[in-house]
């Protein structure tokens, strides 16, 4: 029985506000996309990267690959402008927004309801100095018994070290947990080299993810407790 859930952070916990900045840019440019089609883009340029390129999004800054991100994702979108400019235009607008994260609408709720059926939380990311004040802005510190974050600790995903670094601190094993994270190739990759099982998020089904097999998927961490249940 699991008693332990662990979750990432990008594209499980938080998201990115990046859709609806690039709609406008687009439509500056004198090209209108609905805001799905252009969320459906990111999505599919997010899981090619992540199986194409593992631990790119981890190790580099942005600015490394974001032209190719963009450049490809425009192909997938069948746009074809200037990479830079409305890369550079994006940006700007991006910038103008108050804050660059936001957490899930359903994110609380969830996480209580878990806490409130006796799972004990954490968080094992990939991430830089910025996610514990992340967490915290967002009211989600109270409901984790254990936080691991890469830049702290010195490895990142999908080395087993973080996740052992994990089990010592909460003093939990990984026959206990359960891994929930966006990135197959960090997060069950790694989670499975330490004996722990994991689910998947994909929010569009399998799509980007295809070439996924025998690995449990759901679209949002509102799947997480009946995936428990199934489990059982």
């Amino acid at each position: 029985m699991k008693t332990f859930v662990w979750f990432d952070l990008g594209y499980t916990l938080l998201y990115l506000n990046r859709e609806n900045a690039y709609r406008q840019a687009l439509s500056e440019a004198g090209i209108e996309l609905s805001l799905d089609r252009i969320d459906r883009g990111f999505h599919f340029a997010d899981k090619l990267f992540m199986r194409e390129y593992p631990g790119l999004f981890g190790v580099e800054e942005p600015g490394v690959y974001m032209p190719w991100f963009i450049g490809r994702m425009n192909y997938e979108l069948g746009i074809h402008l200037d990479i830079n400019k409305i890369m550079s235009r994006w940006i700007e607008i991006r910038n103008t927004q108050p804050r660059q994260w936001e957490a899930y609408s359903y994110c609380r709720p969830v996480l209580s309801e878990l806490k409130d059926a006796g799972y004990k939380l954490g968080v094992i990311s990939n991430w830089d100095n910025s996610a514990r004040k992340l967490i915290d802005d967002f009211g989600l510190t109270q409901f984790f018994d254990t936080i691991v974050i890469s830049s702290e600790v010195g490895v990142s995903k999908p080395s087993p070290e973080i996740f052992d670094i994990a089990f010592e601190e909460s003093g939990s094993s990984p026959a206990d947990g359960l891994y929930v994270g966006d990135n197959y190739y960090d997060d069950a990759v790694g989670s499975r080299s330490v004996g722990m099982d994991c689910c998947i998020i994909n929010r569009f089904g399998n799509f980007g993810v295809e070439e996924l097999k025998g690995c449990g998927i759901i679209p949002d961490i509102r799947g997480v407790k009946s995936f428990l249940e199934w489990m059982k």
